[in-house]
């Protein structure tokens, strides 16, 4: 399955260049740790944040899915301004507005204006993060290239297991009384760290100054976005009232619009967002499709978990974020080692790893139905679930990107990301919107709607195996 990665030579560097590269990523590692972290670790502070600021559910899952709408629609834009002024000049500035950002976030008065500063968090990682796979790329060959997508993948499930245990030792230590505020402030003294150190470890790579980039489009994929994402956070408080059922079928056209936008500014010698010669890639928009749907599970599973730990059993914001690191730990250990797999092995991995993640949520959905406190057997099943996991998204990353050619490296990074960002959000709307509408207000019923969403998951998952089973052909 990763042939085409695993067999190429190694990359040779003298032993003074040795600690050059390594540095360079680590430097766009927790640039992009800290925009993982800052996606889940508001999933802890959630119930802090109701109480304190009065939020509505619809509010909640804007202030969650707010940072992450804007983090995905801008993706693709992101990377095309990276090849177009340099990915360190737009690395640096994308952390600074992220860091901006995230000191507005911990002083925001309400919660309107929280939900205005999390987009533009997601704005500047959304000119942060891209950067990292291009970096990664043209750094990086051979299995060389494959050990940073895995650390890559590790940092993406260390970010969501740190941000859930970091998030509740912050809104429990209530430190200086700041309580949630606290998840959105730890990211200013490591944002001002890393402003001083990047510009000096990151590569001045030579700017496409050429590169043009596709307002049309990014235009009617924003529309397009917010069309489904909206009425799907919004329509469970207010009833469904017409306007969301208009916006949800306006979506649909709004989908179908951007890929005539596309095709026109193709056309007319243009860059759309979507270069014809990326989606054309062997395999990467099966691949693409398959990482939406395991992230729309991931972050709707986020979502709705942590509501009923700590609304509905009880759980401090700490105990209900240590519940998460089975899950997350496997899924990292797997994403570190498993080139050492044998090669044969590597093409069924994928879809194998998707089954088994299918199954054990579907077991799990089975467990946590009856409402009885999280234990032993439970936190195994998770275990494995995040074992299923990693056995498919590092790999299945990798052979996307073996077969991109160089100069197509942002375009493909930007694609590949933004299907996992609108994957979480797709998925805390979807999936969010399913626990709420079944859960009521007492323990079983609630924990009849994690059973439900599990089960809704699970299917999900399968449809995903089934394209990465296509995608690895």
């Amino acid at each position: 399955m990763t042939q085409s990665v695993t067999q190429s030579p190694p990359v040779t560097a003298a032993p003074a260049s040795v600690r050059r590269p390594l540095a360079v990523l680590a430097v766009i590692l927790l640039g992009q740790f800290m925009a993982v972290l800052d996606a889940s670790i508001v999933n802890v502070a959630i119930p802090s944040i109701r109480n304190s600021l009065h939020a509505t559910g619809s509010g909640l899952q804007l202030i969650v899915s707010g940072y992450v709408i804007a983090y995905a629609v801008l993706l693709v834009t992101g990377a095309r301004l990276g090849d177009k002024f340099g990915q360190r000049t737009v690395f640096v500035a994308g952390l600074a507005v992220f860091t901006v950002a995230s000191l507005a976030c911990g002083l925001a008065a309400n919660t309107a204006s929280l939900i205005v500063f999390r987009f533009l968090q997601g704005a500047g990682s959304a000119a942060m993060v891209p950067q990292v796979m291009t970096v990664i790329q043209r750094q990086f060959t051979g299995p060389t290239r494959a050990r940073a997508l895995s650390a890559y993948a590790a940092v993406i499930s260390g970010g969501m297991v740190v941000g859930q245990i970091l998030g509740g030792v912050i809104v429990s230590a209530d430190i200086a009384g700041t309580g949630w505020r606290g998840v959105f402030l730890v990211n200013v003294p490591i944002g001002v760290a890393l402003l001083a150190v990047a510009p000096r470890v990151l590569p001045a790579a030579t700017a496409r100054g050429e590169r043009r980039l596709d307002l049309p489009g990014l235009a009617v994929l924003t529309a397009a976005v917010l069309a489904l994402v909206v009425p799907l956070v919004l329509g469970h408080d207010q009833a469904w009232p017409l306007w969301t059922r208009i916006m949800l079928g306006a979506s649909a056209f709004g989908f179908a619009g951007f890929a005539l936008v596309e095709r026109w500014v193709h056309r007319r010698g243009g860059e759309p967002l979507f270069a014809d010669r990326v989606v054309r890639a062997p395999g990467l928009m099966l691949s693409a499709l398959t990482l939406f749907l395991v992230m729309c599970t991931f972050g709707g599973w986020i979502f709705a978990l942590t509501i009923h730990l700590q609304s509905t059993l009880g759980y401090s914001a700490l105990h209900a974020g240590l519940l998460f690191v089975p899950n997350g730990v496997t899924f990292g250990l797997v994403s570190l080692n498993w080139t050492r797999i044998p090669a044969r092995f590597h093409r069924a991995m994928i879809p194998a790893g998707l089954l088994l993640a299918a199954a054990t949520t579907v077991v799990m959905g089975l467990l946590m139905r009856t409402g009885h406190g999280i234990g032993a057997l439970d936190l195994t099943v998770f275990a494995v679930m995040g074992t299923g996991y990693g056995l498919s998204f590092s790999p299945l990353m990798a052979r996307a990107t073996s077969r991109i050619p160089l100069d197509l490296a942002a375009d493909a990074s930007g694609i590949l990301v933004t299907c996992v960002q609108l994957g979480v959000v797709i998925g805390v709307a979807s999936f969010g919107t399913v626990f709420l509408t079944v859960a009521g207000g007492t323990t079983l019923s609630a924990a009849h709607a994690v059973g439900v969403t599990a089960f809704a998951e699970a299917a999900t998952v399968l449809v995903a195996a089934a394209c990465a089973f296509r995608a690895v052909r």
